[in-house]
């Protein structure tokens, strides 16, 4: 969802960092860069336990709290999305969401965007795994639900610990460009790199006619 759906990292990362500083932290955005994409959980507890400070549930709840309060006026969306979303369904496949971000975040994104939640024929979220990406707990979960061996799945990520729980799970991984750069992203083996979801969905309506 974050950085494929929709541009969330520049909402989250300013919600965090203002969260952060009720307990004390006066955090960078530099900081949280290794732990895109593995849950918001380790993106806030990371980052406080940098500067020394234990997490709390409650860091989360406040971040959480400043988001929903910025995340109508502040989230980027990726010209486009529906409709190639709408062309993988017409296409007849099955899509699943599989976030680490906690469903109130998710459904926050999907309705900002206006993407309803029962295009995906699996919804996955934070509170449904125990073990977050980099493990890849999340999608062979996805998979299972959708009935499908994970060689049958291919993953879209944006962030490195995602594609390192994608190649994981025995899965294809198509990358995208949205939050890290090319040269950083091919360091963890992708299958594909692309700017943007529509070069991905060429990709893949190319690989089901050939």
């Amino acid at each position: 969802m974050d950085g494929v759906l929709v541009d969330s990292e520049p909402v989250i990362l300013a919600a965090a960092i203002r969260g952060l500083r009720d307990f004390g932290v006066i955090a960078r955005p530099e900081d949280f860069i290794p732990f895109i994409g593995a849950g918001e959980i380790k993106f806030i507890g990371g980052v406080a336990e940098k500067y020394g400070v234990a997490y709390q549930p409650v860091m989360k709840d406040r971040v959480y709290e400043i988001y929903l309060q910025i995340v109508e006026q502040t989230l980027g969306l990726y010209p486009g999305t529906p409709e190639r979303l709408r062309q993988l369904t017409d296409a007849g496949l099955q899509l699943a969401l599989a976030s680490s971000a906690d469903r109130i975040k998710v459904d926050a994104n999907l309705r900002v965007a206006g993407i309803p939640a029962d295009w995906f024929a699996v919804l996955l979220s934070a509170e449904d795994v125990q073990r977050k990406k980099p493990h890849p707990e999340i999608y062979t979960t996805a998979a299972a639900r959708l009935s499908l061996p994970p060689e049958q799945c291919i993953v879209v990520e944006d962030a490195l610990n995602g594609i390192r729980a994608a190649k994981a799970a025995g899965m294809r991984c198509y990358a995208l460009t949205t939050t890290f750069t090319p040269a950083e992203l091919k360091k963890e083996g992708p299958d594909f790199i692309a700017a943007d979801l529509g070069e991905v969905c060429r990709e893949i309506l190319n690989t089901l006619r050939a």
